[in-house]
């Protein structure tokens, strides 16, 4: 079953991908984790996912866990089908309990309540395809499957 798990081919399609989506997601779960980036780091985050944002200690727990080292795993190519598991559910969870009330645009010019879900459908999107077909070619798991 870990043979399937890692297994992947040397493409560069889930490569460039997967280094994308990670490098994208990593200063987010850095804000949440660590406080870089002008975030709060992981006490203050936590206060609030669980005060303000309603959310129970473990699904804010695995929110930043997912952000943060779900992005390096993606961006290591180490086992990036678990990683892209974690980061689809956590997209499909923030569409679903947030985003979608706001409708599909992003919020550019400021004047609406929230964000729109455009840009979860994309991470949705590319999660997807890295659960298909794993994390190509200069990747952990590609070191590991081709053994």
């Amino acid at each position: 079953m870990f043979k399937q798990i890692i297994n992947t081919k040397s493409l560069i399609g889930p490569t460039i991908t997967r280094i994308v989506l990670g490098c994208v997601l990593f200063p987010h779960g850095a804000q949440k984790m660590l406080g870089w980036f002008g975030g709060g780091g992981f006490t203050n985050t936590m206060n609030y996912f669980t005060g303000a944002g309603h959310m129970s200690y473990i699904t804010a727990l695995f929110v930043i866990l997912i952000e943060f080292f779900g992005s390096l795993m993606l961006i290591l190519g180490a086992l990036t089908r678990i990683a892209a598991l974690g980061v689809f559910g956590l997209f499909a969870g923030i569409i679903y309990n947030v985003s979608y009330a706001n409708g599909f645009f992003m919020n550019w010019a400021g004047d609406k309540k929230g964000e729109g879900f455009e840009y979860h459908l994309l991470v949705l999107g590319m999660a997807l395809a890295l659960l298909f077909v794993g994390g190509g070619s200069f990747s952990i798991d590609r070191k590991f499957s081709s053994k």
